[in-house]
């Protein structure tokens, strides 16, 4: 049986960076650490450093910590938390990834400016909310076409597009050609400032997988429960391959899984360690 494994598959840039600072910071004594959220979306890595002293804490609890280093993770936050952590004179460390910090410059500039800010992608995911934590004007948050359905920006504004950096590059598309189309149909969007902001990383991975997908019999999606990029690895795939399975160890893994396979396309999400991956791999190789 043949076994691939995407070479995409695996931690992105912002989630090792953010991943290795926590390390490092543990290893030179710091303690307590405190982490707003789960570091990554991946509980193997979040009970490590759990056994490690390193607690996860929400927001909210920002009001009652009086002491510890606080590290921001690669989600990013809105501005009201660097303002609660100065105004507590919290120390802290920020991993926010580069490429979402350059969201949270954009919508800030383009909301100042007096446009309606439009985000796609999920308004639960911390990454979302801040982003709509920088925007000092109208702020919209879209994952699919019917929402946009009834969608008018504010009086007078025009609109300002971008994106979830995980989110799904061609559903963004048809999103913002949804867009277009009511602009020019019926003045709905008066004016519209399209900015692409889904990682280079997510694009990439995204279309490796749907290639492996496209030639595999059976279909692995390694992440955790609550990744988003994940979640939609996992969708791609599906379309590509019907007998996918989304896993988050070899536990999970059935021989059921590879009857009748010939081809085995292993992909993962940017919050799943390497370590992760070639277990999951070898136990392919050497159990079924």
């Amino acid at each position: 049986m043949k076994v691939k494994v995407a070479e995409t598959a695996g931690f992105c840039f912002g989630v090792k960076r953010a991943v290795d600072k926590v390390y490092e910071l543990i290893g030179a004594g710091v303690s307590p650490i405190y982490t707003l959220g789960p570091i990554i979306h991946n509980e193997e890595v979040v009970k490590d450093l759990e056994e490690k002293g390193v607690k996860v804490i929400s927001e909210e609890e920002l009001e009652h910590l009086s002491e510890g280093t606080v590290v921001i993770r690669s989600h990013g936050v809105g501005r009201q938390i660097y303002e609660k952590l100065k105004e507590r004179k919290l120390p802290f460390v920020d991993v926010t990834c580069p490429f979402v910090l350059k969201i949270h410059r954009v919508v800030e500039k383009e909301s100042e400016a007096g446009k309606h800010i439009l985000i796609t992608g999920d308004p639960s995911h911390p990454e979302v909310k801040g982003i709509c934590g920088w925007c000092r004007g109208p702020c919209t948050v879209v994952s699919d076409g019917a929402q946009l359905e009834n969608f008018r920006p504010e009086t007078g504004k025009s609109l300002c597009v971008v994106s979830q950096t995980t989110f799904n590059y061609n559903k963004f598309q048809e999103l913002v050609e949804i867009l277009e189309k009511k602009m020019y149909d019926n003045n709905a969007v008066s004016g519209m400032y399209v900015l692409n902001t889904i990682c280079n990383a997510t694009e990439e991975r995204q279309k490796e997988a749907q290639n492996l997908a496209g030639e595999a019999d059976t279909m692995l999606v390694i992440g955790g429960r609550h990744s988003s990029n994940t979640q939609k690895l996992f969708e791609i795939c599906k379309r590509e391959c019907g007998n996918t399975y989304y896993i988050q160890t070899p536990v999970d893994l059935d021989s059921e899984m590879f009857q009748h396979s010939s081809f085995v396309g292993i992909t993962a999400g940017a919050s799943t360690p390497k370590k992760i991956i070639e277990e999951v791999q070898e136990h392919v190789r050497i159990k079924f």
